[in-house]
């Protein structure tokens, strides 16, 4: 594939984090922009605007949070804690505690609940709606082979990756027991799982630099059309140089996808028929998160450096909105061979 011109990053968002990012996400009925971060902090941000809407300061880092509509979200914390956290009206309560940092949380608008993943090995479903109390809010604990470190939803499945590169996956209709218990195709330590917008599967990139594509369908023909692909890395003096995949996100509309590495690059996929379409130019660290607006004009990148090589000076973090451009992120049309004259 041919390089592609040089692109400018994106205009950067005013007031970031002051540490490390450790997600980012859009709102699924504007261009309103969450962010959690390790300087205990989670914004939210208009993102065409370029304006901070908001702020609330926690005890300790954020590890992660969702929306729950355009002024309200839910963070997840290492203080132990699930927050709720009403912007319109500087309001923030605890909706529920985990026995070690909570690192993953996610609103189901199909069961109207809250799922809080812990590395406390247990998963957690949550009633917001529950006002006496938090232990009225707790609809149930599941307990997980391992430490949670990333979880995605797609309709009522919820896809949960562990440390141990164990994969739990969920029917939110049915909790008592996982719909299917996998082991990742990859080899190492998983950092980020996504769920394909169709609802058919899923995908798992890992610290070596590699994303699987899996399928929910266990049937013969359905396994058949899994596969995994290299990403993030380059050879030097004959060397291999590999990359974590910290990021994944799926474009809304034409299900193609974003990948963001250590190595400061953001990748655009078509994984039905297994090209790069586009690489963005570097940014000025590791690509900490992703995330699509819901109709796919824009796609948010945190640069933020994840320590894998240690504590050493680096780039300040940053947050990159930019605009995305049809050709980057459309699938190509597979071109038949001419018949034989």
């Amino acid at each position: 594939m041919s390089a592609a011109p040089p692109q400018p990053p994106g205009r950067e968002l005013s007031n970031p984090p002051t540490d490390g990012i450790s997600n980012l996400r859009f709102s699924n009925h504007s261009d309103q922009l969450l962010v959690s971060s390790w300087d205990k902090s989670v914004r939210l941000y208009d993102a065409s605007a370029n304006a901070l809407m908001g702020e609330f300061m926690h005890g300790a880092a954020v590890l992660d949070c969702c929306f729950h509509d355009d002024s309200s979200g839910f963070s997840a914390c290492a203080d132990h804690t699930v927050r709720r956290l009403v912007f319109n009206y500087n309001r923030e309560d605890i909706l529920g505690r985990h026995d070690a940092p909570v690192r993953c949380v996610e609103y189901s608008y199909a069961t109207g609940q809250v799922i809080t993943g812990s590395w406390d090995k247990t998963l957690k479903c949550w009633d917001p709606r529950g006002t006496n109390g938090q232990e009225r809010c707790l609809v149930g604990t599941y307990t997980q082979p391992e430490r949670i470190y990333s979880m995605s939803l797609v309709g009522n499945r919820l896809v949960v990756a562990t440390a141990g590169r164990h994969v739990n996956v969920y029917d939110l209709r049915n909790m008592s027991q996982p719909e299917q218990r996998r082991e990742s195709s990859l080899k190492y330590q998983t950092r980020c799982v996504r769920c394909y917008p169709n609802g058919t599967g899923y995908a798992l990139s890992s610290v070596e630099g590699r994303v699987a594509m899996e399928f929910f369908d266990l049937s013969e023909a359905g396994q058949t059309k899994k596969y995994a692909f290299k990403c993030h890395r380059k050879s030097e003096a004959g060397t291999d140089i590999v990359h974590p995949v910290n990021a994944i996100a799926f474009h809304p509309i034409y299900g193609t996808f974003a990948t963001g590495g250590c190595d400061g690059y953001v990748n655009m996929w078509d994984g039905n028929n297994k090209k790069r379409l586009y690489q963005y130019s570097k940014y000025p660290t590791s690509i900490a998160a992703l995330s699509f607006s819901r109709d796919g004009r824009l796609l948010a990148v945190a640069s933020s450096y994840t320590y894998e090589e240690g504590d050493k000076p680096h780039e300040p973090d940053a947050i990159f909105v930019r605009s995305v451009n049809e050709v980057e992120v459309k699938p190509k049309p597979k071109v038949l061979p001419s018949p034989a004259t």
